[in-house]
């Protein structure tokens, strides 16, 4: 211990985690007291990046004054996969083997939007035979119900409500039955496809969707029952996180965070695509702006997909459910072969039994794949979370130039220092789980 008394703090430096004091010399109770004497009560907490309640892998630095967070920023970039940069290595079709892995709890709306955007650069949108985009709407608004199931169920987790997690996970799994019956995935399914999808719908799936709309309409009661009169429940989230329209707009939140500070934005009405057009559905709003008003927003929703799902099924014809052009289209009529993969039997006996050149386009399609001409296109579906962008350029080849996508769980995730700032630290739980990011969107 040196004997001559330094000032306590004898240098201080600012680096990006905040302010670092060096301290030398002095003794113990000559620092404690010095500490003791500034009236700086506030403190970094780094909430993150495991906590319990990150939909992935968030951090979130906040700088608290008792109670009070009087900053907060987000630390992205944990769970980056590389995703983007990573199509530029893969044929047009391989593509959507990685976006279904971004924003994993919607990977319908990222094969969508994808795929979409591909046949606009190759110009075959208004070939894409109807019944490949009706079994797209189909399962998008499946796929709407499982994912605010999860915001729910994560959410109502985060306050203790235990049941409706519990009741959350049950109804999506139930969803989740049907993908598998379809893809043969619960998740990360590529079946939509460049030109349409990977193959029809399997016997047995409309009626197994039929039953799991009566299903879903018994059961979507039960949350209103738990939740929205629940006097703890509202007292949790009203009022908290809050963001109204003039915050949303400056910051480009959209969906339900956006409809619940009472703006009716809905791509599936203002840009229809996939033939919205056709479907009659309401677009939800709310008033509040808060966290009670996104997930009342969320769970009208619900019923308006159950909606759409029955118009969808009504609306099944029979047809092909890829386009015809030899030179896009991967075999869809598939069937299951006795090893277990899906294999179209007929289309293999007859190319290799009747037609060289055909085994020769076979084997290159799938091998290089097809080329789509130079240009780029930009198209917007509307995701559970919000407008979910993708911007696609191509140089003429086999292979994405650049993909890049607008995920709405990045652009949300931004309004997160504005709603928490000014609150308590326990409502920064509430207001995140409100946003409903899934870091595996923010981060690809």
């Amino acid at each position: 211990m040196s004997t001559h008394h330094a000032p306590a703090q004898a240098e201080e430096r600012d680096t990006t985690e905040g302010r670092v004091f060096t301290v030398t010399g002095g003794d113990w109770d000559e620092l404690a007291e010095s500490v003791g004497r500034s009236d700086d009560e506030r403190i970094i907490v780094n909430m993150g990046p495991q906590h319990p309640s990150t939909h992935g892998v968030l951090r979130l630095i906040l700088e608290i004054d008792g109670e009070t967070v009087t900053e907060a920023r987000s630390g992205i970039g944990y769970l980056h996969t590389g995703i983007e940069k990573n199509m530029e290595y893969r044929t047009w079709t391989q593509g959507s083997t990685f976006v279904t892995r971004m924003d994993y709890l919607t990977p319908f709306f990222n094969e969508t939007a994808y795929c979409l955007a591909v046949e606009k650069l190759l110009g075959v949108t208004e070939q894409v035979p109807d019944r490949a985009s009706v079994i797209r709407v189909l399962l998008m608004e499946l796929n709407r119900l499982s994912s605010h199931l999860v915001c729910i169920a994560t959410g109502g987790m985060e306050l203790g409500a235990t049941t409706i997690m519990i009741y959350g996970f049950r109804d999506r799994e139930l969803i989740l039955d049907v993908f598998e019956l379809i893809t043969g995935l619960r998740m990360n399914h590529a079946y939509i496809r460049p030109g349409g999808l990977a193959q029809d719908l399997p016997p047995g799936a409309v009626d197994q969707i039929r039953e799991l709309v009566k299903k879903m309409r018994k059961n979507l009661p039960e949350y209103d029952k738990l939740a929205t009169g629940n006097p703890i429940f509202k007292a949790r989230m009203e009022e908290v996180g809050y963001l109204d329209l003039a915050g949303c707009m400056a910051l480009g939140a959209t969906g339900p965070i956006l409809r619940a500070a009472g703006l009716p934005h809905d791509l599936r009405k203002s840009q229809p695509y996939c033939g919205y057009e056709g479907y009659d559905f309401e677009v939800p709003t709310a008033d509040t702006a808060d966290s009670y008003g996104r997930f009342l927003v969320r769970l009208e929703e619900m019923r308006q997909s159950l909606r759409i799902v029955e118009q969808a099924l009504d609306k099944l014809a029979p047809g092909p459910v890829m386009v015809e052009d030899k030179k896009i289209a991967w075999p869809a009529q598939l069937a299951l072969g006795p090893d277990g993969l899906g294999n179209s039997l007929d289309h293999i006996k007859k190319i290799m039994g009747t037609s060289m050149e055909s085994l020769i386009h076979h084997f290159k399609l799938v091998t290089e794949g097809f080329r789509v001409p130079p240009g780029q296109a930009y198209t917007a579906v509307e995701s559970p979370k919000g407008e979910l962008g993708v911007h696609v350029v191509s140089d003429g080849g086999t292979r994405p130039f650049r993909v890049h996508f607008r995920d709405p769980s990045f652009t949300n995730l931004q309004s997160m220092a504005a709603m928490c700032e000014g609150g308590q630290v326990a409502d920064v739980i509430v207001a995140v789980a409100s946003i409903d990011p899934v870091m595996g969107g923010v981060d690809r």
